[in-house]
Protein backbone atom coordinates (compact mmCIF):
# COMPACT_ATOMS: atom_id res chain seq x y z
CA UNK A 1 0.00 0.00 0.00
CA UNK A 2 1.19 3.64 -0.38
CA UNK A 3 1.51 6.25 2.86
CA UNK A 4 -1.98 7.94 1.86
CA UNK A 5 -3.52 4.15 2.21
CA UNK A 6 -1.35 3.04 4.99
CA UNK A 7 -2.07 6.51 7.00
CA UNK A 8 -5.94 5.93 6.07
CA UNK A 9 -5.72 2.64 8.86
CA UNK A 10 -5.30 4.99 11.73
CA UNK A 11 -5.95 8.22 11.15
CA UNK A 12 -8.83 9.72 9.67
CA UNK A 13 -7.48 11.51 6.50
CA UNK A 14 -8.99 15.24 5.56
CA UNK A 15 -8.43 17.04 2.57
CA UNK A 16 -7.67 21.03 2.88
CA UNK A 17 -8.66 22.46 -0.21
CA UNK A 18 -11.79 24.33 -1.71
CA UNK A 19 -10.99 22.92 -4.80
CA UNK A 20 -13.80 19.97 -5.09
CA UNK A 21 -13.05 18.86 -8.31
CA UNK A 22 -9.27 17.34 -7.02
CA UNK A 23 -11.04 15.51 -3.99
CA UNK A 24 -12.43 12.10 -5.19
CA UNK A 25 -8.60 10.81 -6.67
CA UNK A 26 -7.94 10.96 -2.97
CA UNK A 27 -11.00 9.45 -1.33
CA UNK A 28 -10.60 11.24 1.91
CA UNK A 29 -14.03 11.28 4.67
CA UNK A 30 -13.68 14.87 5.37
CA UNK A 31 -12.43 18.29 3.48
CA UNK A 32 -11.75 21.81 5.48
CA UNK A 33 -11.91 25.27 3.92
CA UNK A 34 -10.98 28.75 5.04
CA UNK A 35 -11.40 32.06 3.68
CA UNK A 36 -7.97 31.80 1.74
CA UNK A 37 -8.56 28.39 0.09
CA UNK A 38 -11.93 29.48 -0.81
CA UNK A 39 -10.77 33.00 -2.24
CA UNK A 40 -7.94 31.13 -4.42
CA UNK A 41 -10.34 28.95 -5.64
CA UNK A 42 -12.61 31.42 -7.18
CA UNK A 43 -9.97 32.58 -8.94
CA UNK A 44 -9.18 29.94 -11.40
CA UNK A 45 -11.53 29.75 -14.30
CA UNK A 46 -12.65 26.42 -13.31
CA UNK A 47 -14.67 27.71 -10.33
CA UNK A 48 -15.05 31.51 -11.35
CA UNK A 49 -18.74 31.00 -12.75
CA UNK A 50 -19.80 29.20 -9.71
CA UNK A 51 -18.83 32.77 -7.78
CA UNK A 52 -20.99 34.68 -11.01
CA UNK A 53 -23.96 32.24 -10.37
CA UNK A 54 -24.03 32.23 -6.44
CA UNK A 55 -23.84 36.69 -6.93
CA UNK A 56 -26.58 37.05 -9.80
CA UNK A 57 -29.08 34.42 -7.75
CA UNK A 58 -29.14 37.17 -4.99
CA UNK A 59 -28.51 40.52 -5.94
CA UNK A 60 -30.23 42.27 -3.20
CA UNK A 61 -28.65 40.35 -0.15
CA UNK A 62 -26.58 41.96 2.21
CA UNK A 63 -22.57 41.58 1.06
CA UNK A 64 -22.25 39.30 4.63
CA UNK A 65 -24.82 36.90 3.55
CA UNK A 66 -23.83 36.75 -0.11
CA UNK A 67 -20.57 35.78 1.10
CA UNK A 68 -22.18 32.80 3.42
CA UNK A 69 -23.85 31.53 0.07
CA UNK A 70 -20.59 31.56 -1.54
CA UNK A 71 -18.94 29.94 1.10
CA UNK A 72 -21.90 27.38 1.72
CA UNK A 73 -21.94 26.47 -2.14
CA UNK A 74 -18.51 25.41 -2.09
CA UNK A 75 -18.86 23.02 1.05
CA UNK A 76 -22.58 21.65 -0.87
CA UNK A 77 -20.21 20.59 -3.75
CA UNK A 78 -17.01 19.20 -1.00
CA UNK A 79 -20.29 17.19 0.45
CA UNK A 80 -21.27 15.80 -3.08
CA UNK A 81 -18.06 13.89 -3.08
CA UNK A 82 -16.75 13.28 0.72
CA UNK A 83 -18.69 11.04 2.69
CA UNK A 84 -18.22 12.91 5.84
CA UNK A 85 -17.95 16.64 7.46
CA UNK A 86 -17.05 20.11 5.31
CA UNK A 87 -15.79 22.93 7.64
CA UNK A 88 -17.13 25.92 6.54
CA UNK A 89 -15.37 29.22 8.25
CA UNK A 90 -16.91 32.28 10.08
CA UNK A 91 -15.33 35.75 8.94
CA UNK A 92 -12.54 35.93 10.62
CA UNK A 93 -12.93 39.89 11.44
CA UNK A 94 -16.00 38.01 13.73
CA UNK A 95 -12.97 36.38 15.66
CA UNK A 96 -13.57 39.26 19.04
CA UNK A 97 -17.10 39.29 18.78
CA UNK A 98 -18.60 36.50 20.32
CA UNK A 99 -22.26 36.86 19.87
CA UNK A 100 -21.67 37.62 16.41
CA UNK A 101 -20.11 34.45 15.45
CA UNK A 102 -22.89 32.56 17.17
CA UNK A 103 -25.46 34.19 14.97
CA UNK A 104 -22.66 34.08 11.91
CA UNK A 105 -22.60 30.45 12.43
CA UNK A 106 -26.28 29.93 12.70
CA UNK A 107 -26.95 31.43 9.81
CA UNK A 108 -24.31 29.59 8.00
CA UNK A 109 -26.05 26.23 9.26
CA UNK A 110 -29.65 27.40 8.38
CA UNK A 111 -28.12 27.34 4.61
CA UNK A 112 -27.09 24.07 4.67
CA UNK A 113 -30.30 23.10 6.29
CA UNK A 114 -32.07 24.91 3.92
CA UNK A 115 -30.15 22.65 1.15
CA UNK A 116 -31.01 19.38 2.79
CA UNK A 117 -27.83 19.07 4.62
CA UNK A 118 -28.29 17.74 8.43
CA UNK A 119 -25.89 19.32 11.25
CA UNK A 120 -23.86 16.21 11.66
CA UNK A 121 -22.45 16.75 8.25
CA UNK A 122 -21.48 20.20 8.82
CA UNK A 123 -18.62 21.47 11.04
CA UNK A 124 -18.32 25.72 11.77
CA UNK A 125 -14.69 26.44 12.14
CA UNK A 126 -14.02 29.57 14.66
CA UNK A 127 -11.17 30.96 16.01
CA UNK A 128 -9.76 30.11 18.99
CA UNK A 129 -9.30 33.20 21.08
CA UNK A 130 -11.45 33.52 24.19
CA UNK A 131 -14.15 34.60 22.51
CA UNK A 132 -13.95 32.17 19.82
CA UNK A 133 -14.28 29.29 22.09
CA UNK A 134 -17.12 30.82 24.45
CA UNK A 135 -19.31 31.26 21.24
CA UNK A 136 -17.82 27.45 20.40
CA UNK A 137 -19.55 26.15 23.79
CA UNK A 138 -22.77 28.05 23.05
CA UNK A 139 -23.11 26.58 19.55
CA UNK A 140 -22.53 23.23 20.70
CA UNK A 141 -25.20 23.25 23.17
CA UNK A 142 -27.24 23.87 20.41
CA UNK A 143 -26.32 20.79 18.38
CA UNK A 144 -24.37 23.03 15.85
CA UNK A 145 -20.73 21.25 15.99
CA UNK A 146 -17.39 22.98 16.10
CA UNK A 147 -13.90 23.40 14.36
CA UNK A 148 -12.02 25.56 15.94
CA UNK A 149 -8.50 26.56 14.29
CA UNK A 150 -5.65 28.80 14.02
CA UNK A 151 -4.83 27.20 17.32
CA UNK A 152 -1.22 27.22 18.78
CA UNK A 153 -1.12 26.86 22.57
CA UNK A 154 -1.82 24.35 25.05
CA UNK A 155 -4.60 26.82 27.05
CA UNK A 156 -6.20 27.15 23.65
CA UNK A 157 -6.50 23.36 23.55
CA UNK A 158 -7.67 22.92 27.45
CA UNK A 159 -10.02 25.97 27.10
CA UNK A 160 -11.25 23.72 23.86
CA UNK A 161 -12.05 20.68 25.59
CA UNK A 162 -13.36 22.09 28.90
CA UNK A 163 -15.84 24.29 26.61
CA UNK A 164 -17.07 20.62 24.56
CA UNK A 165 -16.50 21.65 20.84
CA UNK A 166 -16.54 19.10 18.29
CA UNK A 167 -13.12 19.16 17.28
CA UNK A 168 -9.85 21.28 17.42
CA UNK A 169 -7.30 21.86 14.51
CA UNK A 170 -3.66 22.69 15.89
CA UNK A 171 -1.12 24.42 13.53
CA UNK A 172 1.95 21.95 12.85
CA UNK A 173 3.09 24.16 10.01
CA UNK A 174 2.84 27.81 11.51
CA UNK A 175 4.42 26.55 14.40
CA UNK A 176 7.42 25.37 12.54
CA UNK A 177 7.92 28.27 10.54
CA UNK A 178 7.95 30.51 13.64
CA UNK A 179 10.39 28.16 15.61
CA UNK A 180 12.75 28.28 12.61
CA UNK A 181 12.37 31.64 12.32
CA UNK A 182 13.47 32.52 15.70
CA UNK A 183 16.34 30.13 15.80
CA UNK A 184 18.02 31.56 12.83
CA UNK A 185 21.07 30.18 11.70
CA UNK A 186 21.15 27.65 14.61
CA UNK A 187 18.46 25.70 13.23
CA UNK A 188 19.10 22.07 12.73
CA UNK A 189 16.57 20.64 10.20
CA UNK A 190 17.39 16.99 10.95
CA UNK A 191 17.49 17.39 14.38
CA UNK A 192 13.87 19.12 14.43
CA UNK A 193 12.44 16.88 11.93
CA UNK A 194 9.90 14.36 12.91
CA UNK A 195 8.70 13.87 16.19
CA UNK A 196 11.24 16.30 16.92
CA UNK A 197 9.49 18.64 14.83
CA UNK A 198 8.10 21.77 17.06
CA UNK A 199 4.27 21.67 15.66
CA UNK A 200 4.78 17.61 16.01
CA UNK A 201 5.38 17.90 19.89
CA UNK A 202 2.30 20.41 20.29
CA UNK A 203 -0.04 18.52 18.89
CA UNK A 204 1.46 15.25 20.46
CA UNK A 205 1.33 16.81 23.57
CA UNK A 206 -2.58 17.76 23.16
CA UNK A 207 -3.32 15.00 21.81
CA UNK A 208 -2.18 12.91 24.96
CA UNK A 209 -4.05 15.40 27.12
CA UNK A 210 -7.26 14.88 25.79
CA UNK A 211 -6.97 11.07 25.58
CA UNK A 212 -5.87 10.73 29.28
CA UNK A 213 -8.75 12.83 30.43
CA UNK A 214 -10.95 11.28 27.95
CA UNK A 215 -11.94 14.37 26.65
CA UNK A 216 -13.77 13.90 23.65
CA UNK A 217 -13.23 16.47 21.78
CA UNK A 218 -11.39 15.32 18.71
CA UNK A 219 -7.58 16.70 17.18
CA UNK A 220 -7.12 17.61 13.60
CA UNK A 221 -3.30 18.51 12.57
CA UNK A 222 -3.11 21.27 10.04
CA UNK A 223 -1.24 23.24 8.40
CA UNK A 224 1.62 20.97 7.13
CA UNK A 225 4.88 21.74 5.65
CA UNK A 226 6.38 18.27 4.67
CA UNK A 227 5.46 14.71 4.91
CA UNK A 228 7.90 14.30 7.48
CA UNK A 229 5.00 16.14 9.78
CA UNK A 230 2.54 13.86 8.82
CA UNK A 231 4.06 10.79 9.38
CA UNK A 232 5.04 11.74 12.33
CA UNK A 233 1.53 12.53 13.89
CA UNK A 234 0.30 8.86 12.50
CA UNK A 235 -2.75 7.75 14.62
CA UNK A 236 -4.01 11.76 15.07
CA UNK A 237 -7.85 11.21 15.37
CA UNK A 238 -7.46 13.22 12.17
CA UNK A 239 -5.33 15.18 9.81
CA UNK A 240 -6.16 17.35 7.30
CA UNK A 241 -3.38 17.77 4.18
CA UNK A 242 -3.39 19.69 0.89
CA UNK A 243 -3.79 18.11 -2.22
CA UNK A 244 0.19 18.38 -2.87
CA UNK A 245 1.35 16.46 0.16
CA UNK A 246 -1.60 13.84 -0.53
CA UNK A 247 -0.37 13.30 -4.08
CA UNK A 248 2.87 13.01 -2.15
CA UNK A 249 1.82 10.39 0.33
CA UNK A 250 -0.09 8.28 -2.56
CA UNK A 251 3.40 8.01 -4.78
CA UNK A 252 5.32 6.74 -1.72
CA UNK A 253 5.58 3.39 -0.28
CA UNK A 254 7.82 3.37 2.86
CA UNK A 255 6.25 2.09 5.88
CA UNK A 256 4.14 4.11 8.20
CA UNK A 257 4.60 3.96 11.70
CA UNK A 258 1.47 4.86 14.20
CA UNK A 259 2.88 7.26 16.44
CA UNK A 260 0.34 8.56 18.59
CA UNK A 261 -1.84 6.13 20.42
CA UNK A 262 -4.99 6.78 23.00
CA UNK A 263 -4.31 3.78 25.03
CA UNK A 264 -0.42 4.92 25.86
CA UNK A 265 -1.71 8.33 26.57
CA UNK A 266 -4.37 6.98 29.14
CA UNK A 267 -1.06 5.37 30.81
CA UNK A 268 0.89 8.52 31.26
CA UNK A 269 0.84 10.92 33.95
CA UNK A 270 -1.04 13.84 33.50
CA UNK A 271 -1.82 17.49 35.30
CA UNK A 272 -5.51 18.71 34.76
CA UNK A 273 -5.17 22.33 33.65
CA UNK A 274 -8.77 24.74 33.83
CA UNK A 275 -8.29 28.22 32.78
CA UNK A 276 -10.81 30.81 33.50
CA UNK A 277 -10.79 33.74 31.02
CA UNK A 278 -8.08 36.06 32.90
CA UNK A 279 -6.14 32.49 32.87
CA UNK A 280 -6.64 31.94 29.69
CA UNK A 281 -5.71 35.71 28.56
CA UNK A 282 -2.37 35.43 30.71
CA UNK A 283 -1.44 31.88 29.27
CA UNK A 284 -1.73 33.36 25.75
CA UNK A 285 0.11 36.07 26.67
CA UNK A 286 2.96 34.04 27.97
CA UNK A 287 3.58 32.04 25.16
CA UNK A 288 4.93 34.20 22.12
CA UNK A 289 4.63 31.80 19.26
CA UNK A 290 0.86 31.62 19.94
CA UNK A 291 0.01 35.15 20.28
CA UNK A 292 1.98 36.01 17.40
CA UNK A 293 0.58 33.51 15.11
CA UNK A 294 -2.75 33.77 16.31
CA UNK A 295 -2.65 37.58 15.59
CA UNK A 296 -1.01 37.18 12.15
CA UNK A 297 -3.41 34.36 11.28
CA UNK A 298 -6.53 36.23 12.13
CA UNK A 299 -5.01 39.09 9.94
CA UNK A 300 -4.77 37.05 7.12
CA UNK A 301 -8.02 35.56 7.02
CA UNK A 302 -9.37 38.98 7.07
CA UNK A 303 -7.23 40.43 4.59
CA UNK A 304 -8.87 37.43 2.21
CA UNK A 305 -11.94 38.18 3.40
CA UNK A 306 -12.33 41.32 2.12
CA UNK A 307 -10.43 40.11 -1.22
CA UNK A 308 -13.65 37.98 -1.69
CA UNK A 309 -15.38 40.45 -0.20
CA UNK A 310 -13.94 42.64 -3.39
CA UNK A 311 -14.69 40.06 -5.66
CA UNK A 312 -18.34 39.96 -5.13
CA UNK A 313 -18.79 43.62 -5.09
CA UNK A 314 -16.94 43.66 -8.84
CA UNK A 315 -19.33 40.71 -10.11
CA UNK A 316 -21.88 43.37 -9.26
CA UNK A 317 -20.81 45.97 -11.05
Amino acid sequence: MNQLEQLKRCTTVVADTGNFKQLAQFAPRDATTNPSLILKAVQQAEYAPLLAEVVAAHPGLPLPQVIDRVLVRFGLEILKVVPGRVSTEVDARLSFDRAATVQRARDIMALYAAAGVGRERVLIKVAATWEGIQAAAELEREGIHCNLTLLFAFCQAVACGDAGVQLISPFVGRIYDWAKKQAGNSWDEAAMAGVNDPGVRSVAQIFQYYKHFGIHTEVMGASFRNVGQILALAGCDLLTISPELLAQLQSREEPVAVQLSAQAARQQPQTRVRYDEAAFRYALNADAMATEKLAEGIRAFAADAEKLDALVLAQRA
